[in-house]
Parts: structure tokens; C-alpha cells; sequence
């Protein structure tokens, strides 16, 4: 099934024929799940309405007892049958009763945020990501993350979304990942890849240098999802090219934001750029008024691809 199968836009919104229902339509419809209260998201009219108990508690104030022919609340996580689809309401942290809709069916899950904030907010549940692991259970899900600091960060990334299941190292993850531990980086159970089988492998998380992703290596992953950590990932062809299923937008280093709010905070009149699109950053300094010049070094940028691993001297074998 293709995702356009599953979801359909159409004037009245988005539309899932196989359930039988409109996500927040624009128009009146026999059957919509609305993520939240908000007027733009939440029309009276609609022939039965399912969503959160919050979110039909606020449309009732809104607009009356009788906004709706019917409705039925899901609560956050309970999986309800529409039709030929499995939808499950996930919190948005946009506001009180907002959640994101995850919709599946044949195998194919998709997930319409409506309106959401990663921001705390004290006044409503706190958005949840809807782990790709979940989603695809029987599948592996191989991350190429560079092996010092990206890897270590992306494994406690995952465990704070609280993933507590033993993560798999490549041979070449496996030195520096160690000594992260022994100086005291709580990391969880790491087994190496090496040794295990495929079975073992199914629905695991396991870490690879980038060069991997595209190795025969990969062989002994069923049906694996490539994922690459890297803040490159923002930029959609770079996800293409490498023939990333999961970019995670993950980088080490200063966006463009922190860059140029630095040099302000800092107030210095002479600014030296060093990486990167670095005419862009000694325009937006120039035009501020402030002296700032290219140094040109080269080699300055991503960690080699290779990640200092090269066939025959990472441990691992095909």
C-alpha cells in the first residue's frame, strides 16, 4: 500500500477511505478525528466525531451540546478500529486533549501531527514522538552515526525516549562506545553485533559507522530501516542520496541560529569562520557591521564518512 492510499488529501481535508473518515476536516463530513479544540482544526457539524475526551469536552463549550451527531473518546495510546484501519491518538503538546493521529493499515502506518510543540508546557500532556521501533516491530533499525560522540549521544537519545532493550554496536563502535561507559556515561545494555543472529536482530536497534549503511555488512539485518544521525539530514536530498529510509536530524555543532547569536552575545567587531558555508556567515556579520573574512583551511567539516574504518580492520564481517 502506498501512502497516498492510506491518506488522501481532498477539499474537505485529509482522507482515509479505508477507515471511512476525515482527519480535522474543513467542510462536514459523516466521519472525522479531529486532534484538538482549536476553530481552525475543530468544525461543528460532522456526522460523529472521535477525539480525545479534553478535545470533545472544549468543542461542547464552544459550540454547543449538540456540535456533533455522535462522538466517542479515544484516550492517549488506545488503539480503535475504524473501518479497515487501526487509528491511535498520541499527545501533541500543543494544547489540552491535542494529539497527533497515527493511522495503519497492510503494514503502513502514518502519523498526521496536527498543530504540536516539542516546548514543556504545564498546561497539557507533553508531546510524544511515535518511534519508528514501534511502528515496525519486525524490522531492524540501522543507525549510521559517526563513533565518537555521535553514537554515544544518538544511544542516550534513545534510552531517554525510553527504549530500554539492549542496543547492538558495530565492531568499530565498540572501543570508544566502552570507554564512554568506563568514565561514567550511563549508556544501558550494549551487546556487539557481531555473533548474533538474525533472529536476535529482529526489531533491534544497532549503530554503525555511515559507511556501513551501504556495506554487505547489512546483509544480516532483516529487512533493515537505514537511518543516518546527522544534522545533514535536514536537507532532503542529502537523505535521498544515501538512500536513507529514517533521516534523524542530529547535529554536534551550532546551527545557524546559535552561530549568529553568539557572535552578538559575544559583541566582538572581528569575526574569523573557520567551516561550513562560510560566505553566508561573513555576509550576515558584514551587514551588521562587523569585520569578518573566510580562513579557507580545508579539511574542516563532518568527520571522514569512513569514521577511521576501513574494510578488514573494523572486526566485523559479512
Amino acid at each position: 500500500m502506498r501512502p497516498e492510499e492510506l491518506l488522501t488529501p481532498t477539499p474537505s481535508g485529509v482522507c482515509c477511505q479505508t477507515g471511512g473518515f476525515h482527519i480535522d476536516p474543513t467542510r462536514p463530513v459523516d466521519k472525522a478525528v479531529i486532534t484538538h479544540g482549536h476553530s481552525d482544526h475543530a468544525r461543528p457539524g460532522h456526522g460523529a466525531v472521535l477525539a480525545t475526551q479534553e478535545t470533545l469536552d472544549l468543542m461542547r463549550l464552544r459550540y454547543g451540546d449538540n456540535f456533533a451527531g455522535s462522538t466517542q473518546a479515544a484516550k492517549p495510546g488506545e488503539t480503535l478500529t475504524l473501518g479497515g484501519a487501526k487509528v491511535t491518538l498520541h499527545p501533541a503538546g500543543h494544547v489540552l486533549g491535542s494529539a497527533q493521529v497515527a493511522v495503519e493499515c497492510n503494514g503502513l502506518t502514518i502519523v498526521a501531527s496536527g498543530d504540536y510543540k516539542n516546548a514543556g508546557d504545564p498546561t497539557c500532556a507533553p508531546f510524544e514522538l511515535v518511534q519508528s521501533v514501534a511502528v515496525f516491530p519486525e524490522r531492524a533499525h540501522l543507525v549510521g552515526a559517526y563513533s565518537l560522540g555521535k553514537a554515544q549521544r544518538v544511544i542516550a537519545l534513545i534510552r531517554k525516549a525510553g527504549y530500554e532493550r539492549p542496543i547492538y554496536l558495530h565492531g568499530a563502535m565498540e572501543k570508544i562506545t566502552s570507554y564512554y561507559q568506563q568514565r561514567g556515561v550511563d549508556l544501558g545494555e550494549l551487546r556487539p553485533v557481531r555473533g548474533a543472529d538474525k533472529g536476535e536482530l529482529a526489531g533491534a536497534i544497532a549503530l554503525c559507522p555511515p559507511s556501513s549503511l551501504q556495506d554487505v555488512w547489512t546483509r544480516r539485518f532483516p529487512d533493515p530501516v537505514p537511518c543516518f544521525a546527522s544534522g545533514w539530514m535536514r536537507v532532503r536530498a542529502r537523505a535521498r542520496q544515501r538512500g536513507v529510509e529514517l533521516p534523524l536530524v542530529i547535529s554536534d555543532h551550532a546551527d545557524w541560529d546559535d552561530l549568529t547569536a553568539t557572535i552578538a552575545a559575544t559583541g566582538a567587531s572581528e569575526i574569523w569562520v573557520t567551516h561550513g558555508q562560510e560566505d553566508a556567515l561573513v555576509h550576515w556579520s558584514t551587514s551588521r557591521g562587523l569585520k569578518a573574512r573566510p580562513l579557507a583551511i580545508v579539511g574542516y567539516g563532518d568527520e571522514d564518512e569512513s569514521d577511521g574504518t576501513t574494510d578488514g580492520k573494523t572486526g566485523e564481517t559479512p
